[in-house]
C-alpha cells in the first residue's frame, strides 16, 4: 500500500512539474509577446511590386525578431504618409522626401524627420504616348496632362517645367484620381500623365498599351535632381523608443537584400495581401524599381539607407527656385536624421 501511494505521489509530482513547466513556458511567451513593441506603418500605395521591400521582412519574420509587432497599411499616395505619421495616427511610414521638406517649412513646430533613403534615384515621371504627341518634355506644351492632386511626381511639376523651359500656361492640369489615371491615358482623354515611372507604365502595358507607344520621361533625366521615397518617423515616437526604430530599420535593410536577391520570391508577399494582382506585372514593376531607384551609384558605393549631404542640400536648393520658404531654406539635418541607421557594414550593398 506504501509502495503504491510512493508511485502515485511520484506520477503526481512528475505531473504537477509537467503542469507547472507548461504554465511558465505560456506566461514566459506572453510576457515575450506583451513586450513587444506595436509599430503602425503607413506605405505610400496599395500593394504593388515594390511594397514587397516591407512585407518580405514582416514575412520571414525579421521584424517579430527584433521584437515588434508591425501592421503595414497601404495609403492614397505618396503625401499621405507623411500627413498620418505627423498626426500620429501612424508611428511610421514610406514618403516622399521632397513633400516633407515642403510640410517641415510649413509646419515648423512638427520635426518629422526621415530616417532611411529607399529611394535613392526617384521614380517621379511624366507618361505620355507617342500617339498624343508627346515625346519630350516641350511637347508638354498645348497638351492635357492628367495629375492627382496628391501624387508625390505631381508635386514636382513646377520644378520640372523650371529645368525645361515649358511653358506651363500652355499645358492643361487635369486633376484626375489615381484609379482612372492610366485608364484615361489609355483611352485618349488626356496626352500624358504624372506618376512614378515603374506604376504608370506597368499599369498601362497591363491595360494593352503598346509599349512602344509609352514614353516615360523620368525626372530625374531632365533636369530634377532630387532624392525620392524615404521612411519616416514620428518625433514623439523616435524620442520614446529609439531603439524600436533601429530595431525597424536593422529588420527592414534585411529584408531589402533579399529582395533585391531574389524578387521573384519576395513579389509572393505582395500577391498574398492583393488578390487582383498578377504576379509578371508586379515582378516588372518591383525589378523597375530596384533597377532604376533603388540600386543605383550611389547605393552600390555607400550601402542602403544613407545619403550624400552635398547631394541632398543640392536638393534642397533645387526645391527652392520653385518654392517659396516661409523661413529660411532647411538644412539637411532638420530633415535627415543619419542616428537611426543600421552599421555601414550592415548597410553594405
Amino acid at each position: 500500500m506504501s509502495t503504491f501511494n510512493a508511485r502515485g505521489s511520484s506520477r503526481t509530482g512528475r505531473k504537477a512539474g509537467i503542469l507547472a513547466g507548461m504554465l511558465l513556458a505560456t506566461t514566459l511567451a506572453t510576457a515575450a509577446s506583451a513586450a513587444d513593441t506595436d509599430i503602425k506603418f503607413s506605405l505610400d500605395f496599395k500593394f504593388e511590386g515594390p511594397s514587397a521591400l516591407f512585407l518580405v521582412p514582416q514575412d520571414k519574420g525579421y521584424y517579430k525578431a527584433e521584437g515588434l509587432n508591425v501592421t503595414i497599411d497601404s495609403a492614397a499616395g505618396s503625401l499621405e504618409p507623411i500627413n498620418r505619421v505627423a498626426s500620429g495616427t501612424y508611428d511610421m511610414g514610406f514618403g516622399d522626401v521632397n513633400s516633407l521638406i515642403k510640410f517641415r517649412d510649413a509646419n515648423p513646430t512638427v520635426p518629422l524627420k526621415a530616417v532611411f533613403m529607399v529611394y535613392n534615384k526617384p521614380p517621379f515621371a511624366i507618361v505620355g504616348r507617342k500617339s498624343r504627341g508627346i515625346s519630350n518634355p516641350k511637347s508638354l506644351e498645348g497638351k492635357k496632362l492628367g495629375a492627382p492632386a496628391p501624387d508625390g511626381a505631381y508635386a514636382q511639376w513646377p520644378i520640372f517645367v523650371e529645368a525645361n523651359k515649358i511653358d506651363a500656361s500652355k499645358v492643361t492640369i487635369e486633376n484626375v484620381g489615381f484609379p482612372v489615371r492610366e485608364p484615361m491615358l489609355a483611352a485618349g482623354q488626356v496626352d500624358a500623365i504624372t506618376g512614378f515611372s515603374f506604376s504608370s507604365f506597368i499599369n498601362l502595358k497591363d491595360k494593352g498599351v503598346p509599349v512602344d507607344d509609352i514614353v516615360v520621361l523620368l525626372m530625374a533625366d531632365y533636369g530634377v535632381n532630387l532624392y525620392g521615397n524615404v521612411i519616416i518617423v514620428n518625433p514623439k515616437f523616435a524620442a520614446e523608443k529609439p531603439e524600436a526604430v533601429k530595431g525597424f530599420l536593422r529588420a527592414f535593410v534585411k529584408g531589402v537584400k533579399d529582395t533585391v536577391k531574389s524578387p521573384d520570391t519576395a513579389v509572393d508577399s505582395v500577391l498574398k495581401r492583393n488578390d487582383i494582382a498578377k504576379k509578371p506585372t508586379e515582378l516588372e514593376r518591383l525589378n523597375m524599381a530596384i533597377r532604376d531607384n533603388i540600386v543605383t551609384a550611389e547605393v552600390k558605393a555607400n550601402g542602403y539607407g544613407g545619403i550624400d549631404n552635398a547631394r541632398f542640400a543640392k536638393a534642397i536648393e533645387q526645391i527652392g527656385l520653385t518654392y517659396k520658404w516661409k523661413a529660411a531654406a532647411p538644412k539637411t539635418e532638420d530633415i535627415f536624421d543619419a542616428s537611426f541607421l543600421p552599421s555601414a557594414a550592415d548597410r553594405k550593398f
